[in-house]
């Protein structure tokens, strides 16, 4: 799975099928817009960012938890741990189901409380011609 989380925004995960460059590359230039400051840590496929359309900055943990210059990449940490110790109640889940319990994760990441869950939920339901009380 990869994620990306917009700046006081929402996260986005999507199953992939390897960490190469070619992978992650169009799924960063499809959620995010040309000149943008793209914040990563150092992992190698990602150094193709650094000559592309984005801004690059690297937060090299090994050495801080937060760059020089005040970036940080806490934000998706937050969430894969969130959903990490979320998934860790199901004692392993299916490989074939597994980015489904990730995008349920996502959700509940991207929309707060689960007062607001269930108000989305039947909001959706209820643009379904789904009956719910």
């Amino acid at each position: 799975m990869f994620g990306i989380l917009k700046r006081a925004g929402k996260v986005y995960t999507v199953p992939i099928p390897n960490l190469k460059t070619d992978t992650l590359i169009p799924i960063i230039r499809e959620k995010a817009v040309p000149d943008s400051i793209v914040y990563a840590d150092g992992f190698r496929s990602y150094d193709v960012l650094d000559v592309s359309e984005f801004k690059h900055q690297r937060v090299d943990h090994d050495k801080e938890l937060v760059g020089h210059s005040g970036n940080h990449i806490n934000g998706i940490e937050n969430f894969w741990n969130q959903a990490k110790r979320v998934l860790r109640k199901y004692n392993g889940v299916p490989k074939q189901n597994f980015h489904l319990f990730v995008r349920e994760c996502e959700f509940r990441f991207n929309y707060g409380s689960p007062k607001q869950h269930l108000q989305i939920l039947k909001g959706w339901l209820k643009q379904e011609g789904i009956l719910y009380k």
